[in-house]
């Protein structure tokens, strides 16, 4: 599961900290067996895990639906008039060749999930402080050139900071 992709996602192809290049295909097959699962539910479930980390776009999962579709590796069902998805044989042969890699990308995915349940409540607290008093400053009246240059380098500064950190 491992590749030397070098793209957008970095070195190795990591995707975040939890994916290498083409593990998503190996995840969403894991989910699937645990049981069948919708396009919303795998990207939801997938955003759980990770504590809200990491929350991939229907434009990431369909095309891995329809990829596994084709492999033969899950098939739809629309019993209830949305595509829900399941794991095929060939899938779980496929998905047990892979464990022992989706096995670590799931223990990642859950350090991620414990750690957010540590600092996520104050690093909201802090985001939401932030919005608050760009709402309140902002409709307390006229802000002038200086006032929007003052807060756009505040805020500036503060992501500089994060991404430092």
């Amino acid at each position: 599961m491992r590749g030397g992709f070098h793209g957008r996602h970095g070195p190795g192809g990591r995707i975040g900290r939890f994916l290498e290049h083409g593990d998503l295909r190996f995840v969403v097959l894991a989910l699937l067996a645990e049981q069948p699962r919708h396009g919303y539910d795998l990207i939801r479930e997938l955003e759980e895990r990770t504590g809200g980390a990491y929350r991939p776009s229907p434009g990431v999962i369909y095309p891995t639906l329809s990829l596994l579709e084709d492999e033969g590796f899950v098939v739809p069902n629309t019993a209830d008039g949305r595509k829900q998805y399941e794991i095929t044989d060939e899938g779980r042969a496929a998905l047990e060749k892979e464990r022992p890699a989706v096995d670590a990308v799931f223990g990642r995915m859950a350090e991620a999930q414990a750690q957010s349940t540590q600092t996520g409540p104050r690093i909201r607290r802090a985001m939401e402080n932030l919005a608050s008093a760009l709402r309140i400053r902002l409709s307390s009246g006229e802000v002038g050139d200086a006032q929007v240059e003052t807060i756009t380098k505040a805020i500036d500064a503060a992501a500089a900071a994060i991404e430092r950190a």
